[in-house]
């Protein structure tokens, strides 16, 4: 059966006008995501007073692929487990001081009967069914957190929250420079300052600004970059994590 042209099904539909835009809009969109994961990304470098400075070419599987939410979210969840450390513990009534003597007589009382102080209804005494030092650490495959760090870069690439410095070592190590900088390159908010090799004498300015987690390139993970509205790398610390993620 021959091909049809959707502009000439389009015509013979006869949509509206708005809907034909629509169509239209979610076909040029399709095209331009294709020539970016096909071909190389140029991505501008900005100087540290905002203006353009040159370009870097980026690698499409590492800046150019689909956005995959299921796995960013589970990335997301198994970093998270591992920050916790599963050492949450109680005493049994084994295991809490107290005497072992029967406290009073089994009949005559008119009280229910008890063989130690220790039992755990009462105050001091041994806790039921309750926590016990566990291993809660997950793991996950290294091209998964790979495929999940992709994703969550190309996201943040896709949506204009990605900056690229150049000529950070000129500027005075002083936090107030660093801080008058972040406002030229126009992020305000929630930044993933990313440095390297060279860059790391920075560190000691931008770390006292109170919205910025600074990060060296090779130890930032996906949730860092979810939790944040602004990623900026320096240009050395961008090269040297493209270098890592080709070969891991």
């Amino acid at each position: 059966m021959p091909k049809v042209k959707k502009s000439v099904v389009l015509k013979k539909l006869k949509l509206p006008a708005k809907k034909r835009a629509v169509v239209s809009a979610k076909k040029e969109k399709k095209e331009i995501d294709k020539k970016e994961v096909s071909g190389k990304l140029s991505f501008p470098v900005v100087s540290p007073k905002g203006e353009k400075a040159g370009v870097i070419a980026l690698p499409p599987e590492l800046f150019g692929v689909p956005f995959n939410a299921q796995l960013v979210a589970q990335a997301q969840r198994v970093y998270q487990m591992n920050q916790r450390e599963g050492s949450a513990a109680t005493k049994t009534r084994g295991m809490v001081e107290g005497s072992t003597r029967k406290i009073y007589r089994q009949k005559g009382t008119g009280r229910a009967r008890h063989g130690g102080i220790r039992a755990p209804i009462f105050v001091g005494g041994g806790i039921t069914f309750g926590p016990e030092p566990r291993d809660i650490h997950k793991t996950m495959p290294k091209q998964m957190k790979k495929k999940a760090l992709a994703s969550a870069l190309s996201y943040v690439v896709k949506n204009n929250a990605m900056k690229v410095v150049d000529g950070l070592l000129e500027l005075p190590v002083k936090t107030k420079s660093f801080a008058d900088m972040l406002g030229k390159i126009q992020v305000s908010r929630r930044i993933l300052f990313i440095y390297g090799k060279e860059t790391r004498p920075l560190v000691r300015a931008v770390r006292n600004i109170k919205s910025v987690s600074v990060f060296p390139f090779d130890s930032f993970s996906v949730y860092d970059v979810m939790t944040h509205a602004y990623v900026v790398f320096t240009k050395d610390a961008l090269v040297s994590f493209i270098a890592k993620g080709r070969n891991p």
